[in-house]
């Protein structure tokens, strides 16, 4: 299984390293760093690199590659997720998942993957479970460990170790009883110059916060269960209860887990938030071009598109962007020729526009080719595939918990062509 675990910075340095079978010297890496060096974007590096011993497989969060060396082949989604569950850990633990973070709690760290593989598979990766064998640090446990030479590693196996649902405590009490689910969803998507839907697919994920007493046993139905494609789902799910019944059936988590992620991928369910009008010209010999741009809510139902960022990569020979935003402000980087426009809310009353030319360099040819324009933006209160939860029932207990959902649609890459 793993072998061995580095942790690479930005900058393409070695700041933690882990072995749990044999010590693998730190130079398999160059393996990584020369596909690093070929990658023209952080994000391109391959996730498989096979060497003449071993193979690489890694995952890019929060600008630190966590690098997973393993001796045989070995399914590369179970390990990719195994380093998603890690970052996810560091997360929780410390608030963020930083190399500041995690060299300030390096004991900490060397604590929690010791006990989340073993010899090489992995043994506790739920929350629950790791929280009840090593303490989160707070300042207050750190001076003590620090006085007393003590560490954060719990006396006591986990309850629910050995129990039935490993992912679940016993004894939990709260004085509020409460359940909340967020839906959300990102939209990448790819419009062409005359508005025309390219590609467009949807990534939702139902995140929960739980925290019931006793040992409640929770049903989630939604209105339409038959958009969800190519679902995942947390170990508490009862599948064979979705697969004839399409009801998400399960004893939850205490306390935050992603209940389930999905896909949709049919163009015809996938609805366009925003349109773009833009009229992005260079002429042949002239220094000057002209930028015309106008967003536009669309497919919203009534619901207001926020925090709206737009940014183009212009071409290289383009000097300097004399323009005039109707709403919200721009900048223009001349080294990186980044334009960003910071719009905010959109106003279907009136609609934000950014108009105004380009210079040029002086005797430069016409660019080859018109920049793409890049959309961020987020939609409360919708969930742009039309998911709705129909009702949640808890059986097993005898109180009435309070209950809440809410719903978010954000662009993930969202890209229009001029």
């Amino acid at each position: 299984m793993i072998h061995s675990l580095f942790l690479v910075n930005a900058s393409g340095d070695i700041f933690l390293e882990k072995h749990w079978k044999s010590v693998v010297s730190r130079s398999v890496c160059d393996y990584f760093f020369e596909a690093q060096e070929r990658a023209t974007e952080p994000e391109n590096v391959p996730p498989v690199i096979p060497t003449p011993h071993h193979y690489l497989i890694s995952v890019l969060r929060h600008r630190i590659y966590f690098v997973a060396v393993i001796q045989s082949e070995v399914p590369p989604l179970f390990v990719i997720e195994f380093l998603h569950r890690v970052v996810d850990t560091f997360q929780d633990y410390f608030g963020v998942c930083t190399e500041a973070a995690i060299k300030d709690n390096v004991v900490v760290v060397y604590e929690l993957l010791e006990e989340m593989l073993d010899n090489g598979f992995p043994l506790a990766t739920e929350s629950n479970i790791l929280k009840e064998l090593i303490k989160p640090p707070t300042i207050l446990r750190t001076m003590v460990n620090t006085i007393t030479g003590s560490t954060n590693v719990g006396e006591q196996l986990p309850t629910g170790q050995l129990s039935v649902v490993p992912w679940r405590r016993t004894g939990v009490k709260y004085t509020n009883n409460e359940a909340y689910f967020d839906v959300v969803e990102e939209i990448d998507a790819i419009i062409d110059k005359s508005g025309s839907t390219i590609t467009a697919e949807i990534q939702g994920v139902i995140d929960a916060c739980v925290k019931l007493t006793g040992m409640p046993d929770l049903t989630l139905s939604f209105m339409n269960p038959r958009l969800l494609d190519d679902v995942s789902f947390h170990p508490c799910v009862r599948f064979k209860r979705w697969e004839a019944e399409r009801i998400l059936s399960f004893i939850p988590p205490d306390g935050n887990f992603r209940l389930l992620s999905y896909h949709v991928s049919s163009q015809n369910l996938v609805a366009i938030p925003v349109y773009v009008k833009h009229n992005i010209s260079f002429r042949e010999g002239s220094s000057q071009g002209r930028f015309d741009l106008t967003l536009g809510p669309k497919q919203t139902m009534g619901k207001a598109v926020e925090s709206v960022l737009v940014s183009s990569q212009l071409p290289r020979g383009v000097l300097n962007a004399n323009l005039n935003p109707s709403q919200g402000t721009y900048t223009f980087d001349p080294v990186t020729k980044m334009l960003t426009w910071d719009v905010g809310k959109i106003n279907p009353q009136k609609l934000p526009s950014l108009k105004g030319t380009m210079s040029l360099q002086a005797g430069a040819s016409k660019p080859d080719e018109n920049p793409t324009i890049n959309i961020q933006l987020k939609i409360q209160q919708m969930a742009i595939s039309g998911l709705k939860v129909n009702r949640l029932d808890m059986y097993g207990e005898k109180y009435k918990p309070f209950k809440g959902i809410k719903y978010m649609t954000k662009a993930g890459k969202f890209q229009v062509r001029t």
